[in-house]
């Protein structure tokens, strides 16, 4: 799709506030090209040498007209606004919706945070679109009704009119396809800078030594420089734009001068008609220069709409249907579960059979790229496998409702990690069913009581995004007592403890593999207290169980 058409299908979802737009446009043109009119008319009145009352109305009405055009573009700019409040609520949901539903293999050749970067393209869209849908319609409206106009005064201005169509029509067609190819390049070296300012931003402690501090400073000189270059290609080509439309203004201005002064001569113009008219060639060639300088603003809204379409183009996960059967125990079984990374070899996962029951204490071991990371993302739901099944207590014979099965899950695997908000928002999650028993009971299960009530606001306190204000081992708690609070049937933890005392793990650990809860537990971590108090391990090796045990 390209980002034309993807700009048409935004203007689409409003078109009506855009019908309304083009509507003032129309009779704003009308009204400002009929100034002239009026003008004309006062000039021939002032040649007669007389104050008359046809002389004051007219004063009034071209008076009344520049109100009346200023109150429709007030209209015009209430629109607008409409608009562009339309398009930022509409992008940002889309974001929201969109950037957790991404497929999981979808994103291996993105990082998540720049593609959430491209929401401030939103901005640039609702700007560049107010001024694109005002000035580009007004202006090409001027043109039209003002190359109508001036053909009633002489043939000549018909001929006028051609060439500037096709004037415009070539400075268009000579350099669109290299405006729009520089704006995406300057564009996407203007990401590559923001996201290496936020890899520094987020390795700040590393970048305080002398030598990377230097090689920082380095690879932002490197991109900066790409930037620039593809800036200044891209200011070439506008101001090869404005220069055509210089030498356009020059000819035209030339001509029509000469042109109008001769016809005055010649008795075919009277005065009034030749000022009427040098005043509408003006508003014609300011109506062009405003085309010409919004080129400018429409490179830069169809590379936004392009960089933003990246987003909106990445394949999602189905919705699916709301009455989906309700678990109350969950048997989850993998059959000849396979899955392969592109361009590597050795499957990660390769022909897997496991049966896990509901209540069973399953520590998960193996030695680095054994397939353990992967296997805890196809239990939790959020990586699909290449081969095999994953089934749920009836055996596969009805479809499995993935949204339904993540719901009695929590996870604590790689990438889960607290945002920024309140402590409360980061263990409740929004969920309506928690209860303050629930979050107390959660607390106190993941000794977290003691540390919330040191806390200046307690558990309203606010933390930054990943926790960057709090210890390890706390974050880990929180993550847990997030995990607990709903109480699901199943959790999946990747070394839920292994940040801790040992005296605080196993103590959490003894909560968690307790017989009173009937959650199921996977589990994976160097602590050895969890393989000696669970009833089930495997052991992994290249994506296959090597070993099973049970005790």
């Amino acid at each position: 799709m390209t980002p034309l058409i993807r700009f048409y299908n935004l203007l689409r979802l409003d078109r009506k506030d855009v019908y309304q737009i083009v509507f003032y446009a129309i009779f704003s043109g009308m009204i400002s090209l009929s100034l002239p009119l009026g003008i004309q008319a006062i000039i021939s009145f002032i040649q007669s040498g007389k104050i008359t009352a046809s002389w004051v109305v007219l004063i009034v009405l071209v008076v009344i007209g520049v109100a009346f055009g200023g109150i429709l573009s007030l209209m015009q700019l209430r629109i607008t606004e409409s608009l562009q409040q339309k398009i930022f609520i509409r992008s940002s949901f889309d974001f929201a919706y969109r950037l957790p539903k991404f497929k999981f293999d979808n994103c291996a050749s993105f990082y998540p945070p720049e593609l959430a970067n491209r929401f401030f393209d939103t901005l640039t869209i609702q700007k560049g679109t107010s001024k694109l849908l005002i000035d580009f319609s007004a202006a090409f409206l001027q043109i039209v009704f003002g190359v109508l106009l001036l053909s009633l005064y002489h043939p000549f201005f018909i001929l006028f009119g051609f060439l500037l169509l096709i004037m415009l029509y070539l400075i268009f067609k000579l350099s669109y396809v290299s405006g729009l190819e520089t704006s995406l390049m300057e564009s996407k070296y203007k990401y590559k800078v923001a996201g290496w300012l936020q890899e520094i931003a987020r390795n700040y402690l590393t970048f305080k030594n002398k030598n990377n501090f230097g090689f920082a400073l380095q690879k932002n000189d490197d991109l900066v420089s790409g930037y620039l270059g593809y800036r200044e290609k891209h200011f070439n080509v506008i101001k090869r734009q404005y220069i055509q439309l210089i030498g356009f203004k020059m000819l035209i201005t030339a001509c029509l001068l000469s042109i109008g002064g001769y016809l005055v001569i010649t008795m075919e113009m009277n005065i009034g008609q030749f000022v009427a008219a040098e005043i509408i060639i003006l508003l014609v060639i300011n109506s062009v220069e405003k085309i010409i300088l919004g080129l400018e603003t429409f490179y830069d809204v169809l590379t936004s709409v392009e960089k933003i379409g990246l987003v909106a183009d990445m394949e999602i996960e189905e919705a699916e249907k709301e009455n989906a059967k309700a678990y109350k125990e969950m048997h989850i079984e993998l059959e000849d579960v396979t899955y392969t990374i592109p361009r590597v070899a050795n499957p990660i996962i390769d022909d897997l059979n496991l049966k896990i029951k509901q209540g069973d204490r399953l520590y998960v071991c193996g030695e680095n790229q054994s397939g353990m990371s992967t296997l805890f993302r196809i239990l939790a739901g959020v990586q699909n496998p290449d081969q095999g099944t994953l089934y749920v207590n009836d055996g596969g014979y009805t479809k499995l409702s993935m949204d339904q099965y993540r719901s009695n899950i929590r996870t604590y695997i790689h990438g889960e990690s607290l945002f920024e908000g309140t402590l409360l928002d980061n263990i409740v999650m929004g969920n309506p069913a928690v209860t303050q028993n629930d979050v107390r009971w959660a607390i106190e299960s993941m000794k977290l009581h003691s540390f919330i009530k040191n806390l200046p606001d307690g558990i309203e306190t606010h933390i930054q995004s990943e926790g960057n204000n709090l210890p390890t081992s706390i974050i880990q708690r929180i993550i847990l007592a997030r995990c607990i609070v709903a109480k699901p049937l199943v959790l999946l933890l990747q070394h839920p403890t292994d940040q801790m005392d040992d005296s605080i793990a196993n103590e959490i650990i003894d909560f968690l593999l307790s017989k009173e809860h009937k959650w199921t537990v996977v589990v994976s971590s160097k602590n050895n207290y969890w393989r000696d108090h669970c009833n089930h391990t495997i052991t992994l090796k290249q994506g296959r169980i090597i070993d099973e045990k049970n005790q």
